[in-house]
This record gives C-alpha cells, sequence and structure tokens, in this order.
C-alpha cells in the first residue's frame, strides 16, 4: 500500500511539474479570431499574455477583462488550445449611427459607445441628432433604440435619427419622408403600420408620418 501511495504522489507530482514546471505545455502561439475593427496587435497587447508561460497558470479571466477594455469590444473568449495555443476570440460592437463632433464622424455602437471614427462620414450609417449624445443619455439610448429594432429594409432607408428627448425620436429617411416615431416603445405595431402605409399610392407621395401613438395615424 505505501508502495502504491509514493507511485501516486510520484505520478501526481511528476503531471503538476509538466502542467506548470516544464516547457513542454507553454504559451507559444495566440490566435485572435472575430476581430475586424480592432488590429490584432491591437488585441494581443491589450491581452498582455507572455510567451512562455506555462499553459495552465494562464489566468483566463484577467486576460479576457483586459480586452474587454478595447472600445471595439463588447465581450471577448479566452480560450486554451493544448499544448501550446491561447485563442482570444473577439465579439466586436457593432456600429449602428454616427455622430459628427468637432469634425470628426464618430461611429456608435447600440449602447451609445464610441466604437472608431474618423475625418470622413463612414457611409450606410444614418447620423445621430441628440443634444448629450452619450452612452449614459436618455435621448441617445432611445434614438438608438430606434434604429436597432427597426428591420433592415426600413433601417437602410433612413439618412437621421433626431432626439430631442427620450420620447421623441424622428426619423429622417431617403426620400425626403419624416417619420415621428416618439418613444421606442410598440416598435412593432408602428413598424406594420408604417409598412401597410407605404403600401399605398396615398402613403408613397406623403412627406411626413406620425406613429408615435398607433392607434391615432397622423399623416402630412
Amino acid at each position: 500500500m505505501i508502495f502504491v501511495a509514493l507511485l501516486v504522489v510520484a505520478a501526481l507530482g511528476a503531471v503538476c511539474w509538466v502542467l506548470l514546471g516544464s516547457k513542454l505545455l507553454v504559451v507559444r502561439h495566440v490566435e485572435v479570431s472575430g476581430a475586424a475593427l480592432a488590429p490584432r496587435d491591437r488585441i494581443v497587447a491589450a491581452a498582455g499574455i507572455r510567451l512562455g508561460v506555462p499553459m495552465a497558470r494562464l489566468d483566463a479571466g484577467a486576460t479576457r477583462a483586459r480586452v474587454e477594455r478595447l472600445r471595439e469590444v463588447e465581450s471577448a473568449e479566452v480560450r486554451r488550445e493544448w499544448p501550446a495555443t491561447v485563442r482570444i476570440v473577439v465579439h466586436e460592437r457593432v456600429p449602428v449611427a454616427t455622430l459628427e463632433r468637432g469634425g470628426r464622424y464618430q461611429r456608435l455602437d447600440r449602447h451609445g459607445v464610441t466604437v472608431a471614427d474618423g475625418a470622413t462620414r463612414p457611409p450606410g450609417l444614418p447620423e445621430l441628432s441628440v443634444s448629450s449624445p452619450g452612452p449614459s443619455d436618455p435621448a441617445t439610448l432611445a434614438a438608438l433604440k430606434v434604429l436597432t429594432d427597426l428591420p433592415d429594409r426600413l433601417r437602410g432607408r433612413v439618412t437621421e435619427v433626431e432626439a430631442a428627448g427620450p420620447a421623441s425620436v424622428t426619423l429622417h429617411m431617403k426620400g425626403g419622408l419624416t417619420v415621428t416615431w416618439g418613444p421606442p416603445e410598440r416598435a412593432a405595431e408602428k413598424i406594420r403600420l408604417l409598412d401597410s402605409l407605404e403600401r399605398t399610392p396615398a402613403g408613397r407621395s406623403l412627406h411626413g408620418v406620425d406613429v408615435s401613438s398607433p392607434e391615432v395615424l397622423i399623416t402630412r
């Protein structure tokens, strides 16, 4: 029995040495997937993974938290791929609107977080117009909520989303149609109402429509 116990202890010691102390199972490669906005090199630098550290000693939670501090990253996963690779899977924020500020165009995600910015307006994104833009501003969040609730066929036609307050969202569409949306709530009803209206000859010639209260449609 003593001999068996010694063998078990020796085996456990060998396993621990291989995992924690030897050069056999150490980080030799860091791979990144899912990134488009954030450069790979910046993600790797933010992760702070040292090559040569034992795979078993890698703190995946701390590594993930460092990567998620990048403004382009909404969430991340850190996976060990034995024997020597760490894979960082990035889920980036998706820009849904642009905001002109100080001569530069910021791209905002659905939470109002600035994902990227540049000197020219990015194509395909509606412009956000609010008085105090930011991720803690109720009007900003309401406007972005309305945008993200729209189906692609409508969202692609929006050139500007304006919000005087969280209950006063207005959409400016290609072709000159202005849609007074009101609060973000009851989006499905408002979408059905707008679709039905635009299927009629009269609806296609409108300059403005108010769907803020779906029970009472106002056109002009």
